[in-house]
């Protein structure tokens, strides 16, 4: 379903990634991982359109969309929940949602993507009248994801989403996730923490210093010498 291919990024003169490659197939859910500053968000900001690679090449579906603006990113049926939420604090949650379907493809389904975004998270069909800044921050975090989902993507990607999150709310937000692909969306997401993140993974890739270092089944990734070395300090 998506394919990249040797992408670079750099950032004036500092230079972020080298060469990544990963592919993600149609229903999967595949884990990106690695240290803070690894590039983990550049690769999701570089396929969503929001930063211009250097160099490599990226498809969807088929087509290459490396170089096309965000909005027709997102028409063709990509959706990038981004790092921290940012949900708009002073519209309510109902607000905030519909405007995850703005475009002309999710447009006549709004009412029926807010129906689905309700039953994932029942918490936002309570405070749907609420100003977003009200909400904790694993509500926001249901909000951001479920304003993604109003696009009706085929594709979703998200940064980070168990960040300060309690346990209690990650484990629910994991299950939501699975619920999402079972769905029939295919999900990309990056996380720091290897177990959590490969445990509902069906891949993982894992990234250092702006290249790839480890890639496979979940299970392989994570019995893999690295990880085992400097993630779970066995």
């Amino acid at each position: 379903m998506l394919r990249v291919q040797d992408l670079e990024v750099k950032y004036g003169d500092f230079q972020v990634l080298w060469g990544v490659s990963l592919e993600v197939h149609q229903g999967e859910i595949v884990c990106l991982l690695g240290p803070n500053g690894a590039g983990k968000s550049t690769i999701i900001n570089a396929l969503s359109g929001l930063v211009k690679p250097l160099a490599g090449r990226v498809e969807f579906c088929g087509e290459r969309i490396d170089g096309l603006p965000t909005h027709q990113i997102v028409t063709r049926g990509i959706s990038h929940v981004l790092e921290r939420r940012r949900v708009f604090p002073y519209l309510t949650v109902e607000k905030n949602l519909l405007l995850g379907s703005y475009q002309d493809r999710a447009r006549p389904r709004r009412e029926e993507s807010l129906a689905w975004v309700f039953s994932l998270f029942p918490v936002l069909r309570e405070r749907r009248h609420q100003l977003a800044q009200s909400l904790s921050g694993g509500e926001q975090q249901m909000l951001a994801i479920g304003r993604g989902l109003m696009s009706r993507p085929k594709f979703l990607m998200i940064d980070e989403p168990f960040l300060g999150l309690s346990p209690l709310v990650v484990t629910e937000i994991l299950e939501i996730i699975t619920q999402i692909n079972t769905a029939g969306v295919t999900v990309l997401f990056i996380e720091q923490n290897v177990q959590l993140a490969l445990g509902i993974s069906h891949r993982g890739y894992v990234l250092e210093s702006g290249r790839m270092v480890v890639s496979g089944a979940a299970k392989e990734v994570l019995e893999s010498d690295l990880v085992r070395k400097v993630y779970l300090g066995i």
